[in-house]
């Protein structure tokens, strides 16, 4: 067998250990009682150090040696392969696996804790398991900014979002706080306000019309599921994709965008290369890809007049007809702009401006410029510099995301990079499609599909991000687009 071939085996190993650990992690966060979590903790921290041994064994770094030799007679997919399997090594070597194993370990506590916490609105709960988080995380840090030769930040980030660093991101992020300010202004003066909901949504009717437009949308459910968990997210594997949502009863729209955002996530995870299914090369691209893929569908395909008009009869028909399911209401409601507390609330405007606070406070953390005892006074302190509002409390705070006390710094820049480039896919797709507006009208969805299928889903990770974009629209990634989009929708 050549060494390129032992390599395959050897990931699919992987990526079985990993898949079997996102179902655990869906199992977790979803329906496992809280007295499981001891033993949970456990199972996962063997199953990942099972996964780390595989990746970071002499032989793997042998056949990846002999594999480069092996090269010219690669074809494409199995040359990308081969460079995808070297960067998840470089990776996993740089950490020892009894760092890993205390990782998993202690995000497992911290995220039981931060459900506690949050419910109590007690920051002072989370804190000392999220302060032993944030010990390893800078170990992680370390270790890695070693081996890859970059930053501590740029080393967590280049593990979501291969190659950028934060010399990119904040050329990115520039023009969007340079802008946002004036445009926020402009925007609340000139928007009309909708008429409010009236009555009582039940969630198992805002359940069922969600699997309806997740069908409609290309969902299939004999490949996944849609669940009810604290923090919406999209998990499992390819073929069996695990969404959560969550409800408000007094608010449809609401739970209806959380579950059509992760049905964005659920469809490139089902629509990965077949072929290519168990090695990295079939992997989503990066983080803000991923994320690309989410408010593509949510802020430009289901918040337009087109899928609104198509949703309007179908919320009459589930929950009674009232003046406020007129297409031109929901319109206004799903481009409502205002000054709130809550990230994964916010409107298109100001999202970005939650973003670039969890950016700066996490650097500031892994830094050890910002101590997380006075994380929750910074917080308060740059909300109300950047979106003019201030929390009540630490639920509505501090404590409002888990990906903290999940380990997950370096992660945040990616939902506002998945921005830019969802508004630079759309326009190059609505320039390919361009009955695709009057289609999403009509409840046609396919040409759609078809677009993000052929130029980002069954792609994987064959080309880099750039390339992918550029190859999709016609250039990298710029802001120009999401500017433009913003001013079209809100000011014309």
């Amino acid at each position: 067998m050549s060494a390129y071939r032992a390599l395959e085996a050897r990931f699919k190993r992987c990526s079985d250990l990993y898949g079997a650990l996102s179902i655990l992690q869906w199992d977790h966060q979803v329906m496992m009682p809280p007295g499981g979590n001891a033993v949970r903790a456990e199972q996962m921290a063997t199953l990942r150090q099972l996964a780390h041994e595989l990746l970071t064994g002499p032989e793997t770094a042998e056949l990846l040696d002999r594999a480069e030799g092996e090269r010219a007679g690669l074809g494409p997919w199995q040359a990308a392969n081969l460079a995808e399997m070297r960067h998840r090594q470089r990776h996993a070597t740089a950490l020892p696996t009894d760092l890993i194993v205390a990782l998993v370990r202690a995000t497992t506590e911290a995220e039981m804790l931060w459900r506690e916490a949050r419910a109590r609105a007690d920051f002072a709960r989370l804190r000392p398991a999220l302060e032993e988080v944030l010990r390893l995380v800078r170990e992680e840090a370390a270790a890695k900014a070693q081996a890859l030769r970059l930053e501590p930040y740029d080393a967590l980030l280049d593990g979501y979002e291969p190659g950028v660093t934060t010399v990119e991101i904040d050329a990115w992020f520039a023009p969007l706080q340079a802008f946002l300010p004036d445009f926020l202004e402009q925007v609340l003066r000139r928007q009309i306000t909708p008429l409010p909901l009236q009555g009582s949504f039940p969630k198992d009717k805002q359940k069922a019309l969600g699997e309806r437009l997740m069908a409609a949308l290309g969902f299939d459910f004999t490949h996944g599921r849609l669940d009810e968990s604290l923090h919406p997210f999209c998990g499992g594997v390819p073929d069996d994709v695990r969404m959560t949502a969550r409800y408000d009863e007094s608010d449809v729209t609401s739970g209806l965008m959380a579950v059509l955002h992760e049905t964005g996530h659920a469809l490139y995870n089902a629509g990965l290369p077949k072929a290519w299914r168990h090695q990295p090369v079939g992997a989503p691209r990066s983080t803000a890809v991923h994320e690309s893929q989410s408010l593509l569908l949510e802020m430009q395909i289901c918040r337009s007049r087109a899928f609104l008009g198509y949703l309007a009869p179908l919320l009459a028909e589930a929950f009674g007809d009232q003046p406020a399911f007129s297409p031109d209401n929901l319109y206004r409601r799903a481009i409502r702009v205002e000054r709130g507390l809550i990230r994964v609330d916010a409107d298109e405007v100001t999202y970005p401006l939650h973003i670039i606070l969890r950016y700066r406070l996490e650097q500031a953390l892994l830094a050890g410029d910002l101590a997380v005892a006075d994380l929750p006074g910074a917080w308060h302190e740059g909300m109300r510099e950047l979106l003019g509002v201030t929390p009540q409390g630490d639920r509505e705070g501090v404590l409002q995301d888990i990906h903290w006390p999940s380990g997950a710094f370096g992660y945040f820049p990616c939902y506002t990079l998945g921005a830019l480039m969802a508004a630079q896919l759309f326009q190059a797709l609505r320039a390919a499609e361009p009955d695709l507006e009057a289609g999403i009208g009509r409840g046609d969805f396919r040409p759609l599909l078809a677009w993000l299928r052929r130029n980002i889903h069954e792609q994987g990770s064959l080309l880099g991000t750039q390339t992918l974009l550029a190859r999709a629209t016609g250039r990298a990634l710029t802001p120009r687009p999401f500017l433009e989009q913003l001013e079209r929708r809100y000011l014309a």
